[in-house]
């Protein structure tokens, strides 16, 4: 197999990995947005990360793995778990007021934040033809959202905090997949979230009512750590501005999770701007296809 044809495999297989990742994420927002029924924001957040460690630290621990925590950049490994952990708990603050589409829509900001941020910092280049495909995209979140200053809840601000949180969180996971494994990402991940959470859940703690509520504690944990996992070894196979716009793809799952979940019926715009947003990303994705046919160092657009 030519090397052009390896990059392109890796590239379709990262593809795949973040738009598998995504829904996953969406599952995840949906259990979190239950669990807010019975609990605090903050026992979701804890609920999230201690499930995802204890899940990890049975596969993967430092016992049968032992240069599991071994990194070469363990203030970035950090660094970045909290922007993840920052990012989770606004996320989940918000789902208190907005709704799953609602939230998602303003989170679709982060495809346009990682695509500006990759080529100060990670140096990868972003042709016109993928701006124009992240743009349009774009506007079809925008065409979901219908902003307006009288609409927007407040709680939106704590949503576009997140986006800001999840852009810098995926920018520093492409960094770290260049040196450290992604066992090892995943680990420090879950541990960072996990340890910043012990001195807070007693403070917020509720006792579950039910053995359903325990079964979704512990699957929002799952999710977390299942979602994360697909996230690192796409970043580990193609660019970050090549695997980003795949986030738009979350609002497919996303829509028929909160009509199927909580009743909410998506708006007219909702499916005219969910077009858009999927018509963007198999474009890219047909791009990606014809990279076989591109020269190995040209720039792909």
């Amino acid at each position: 197999m030519s090397d052009v044809s390896q990059q392109r495999r890796q590239r379709l297989t990262g593809i795949a990995l973040m738009c598998g990742a995504v829904a996953t994420f969406s599952c995840l927002d949906t259990t979190g947005k239950y669990l807010l029924r019975y609990m605090d924001p903050l026992q979701v957040v804890w609920a999230r990360y201690f499930g995802a460690f204890l899940l990890a630290l049975i596969f993967l621990n430092p016992i049968t793995r032992p240069r599991m925590m071994t990194t070469s950049r363990p203030l970035m490994q950090i660094g970045r778990s909290a922007l993840l952990l920052a990012s989770t708990a606004l996320n989940f603050f918000a789902l208190r007021h907005l709704q799953l589409d609602e939230a998602l829509a303003i989170l679709f900001s982060t495809p346009f934040l990682v695509a500006v941020l990759c080529v100060p910092l990670l140096g990868e280049w972003v042709g016109w033809r993928r701006w124009t495909a992240i743009s349009v995209g774009f506007l079809g979140v925008l065409l979901v959202a219908r902003p307006g200053f009288g609409g927007l809840h407040p709680a939106a601000l704590l949503t576009l905090g997140s986006a800001v949180c999840y852009a810098l969180y995926v920018i520093s996971t492409r960094v770290l997949a260049r040196s450290d494994s992604t066992e090892t990402t995943l680990f420090y991940s879950n541990l960072v979230g996990a340890v910043a959470m012990l001195p807070v859940i007693p403070f917020v703690w509720t006792t579950p009512n039910s053995a359903f509520v325990v079964a979704l504690m512990v699957l929002i944990g799952a999710l977390g750590s299942g979602g994360h996992y697909l996230l690192i070894r796409g970043h580990r196979l193609a660019p970050a501005s090549t695997l980003a716009p795949f986030i738009y793809t979350q609002m497919v799952w996303t829509t028929a999770l909160g009509f199927l979940v909580f009743g909410d019926v998506p708006h007219r715009w909702t499916v005219v701007g969910g077009l858009i947003v999927v018509s963007s990303g198999l474009y890219l994705l047909n791009r990606e296809r014809k990279l076989g046919k591109a020269e190995p160092s040209a720039p792909v657009a």
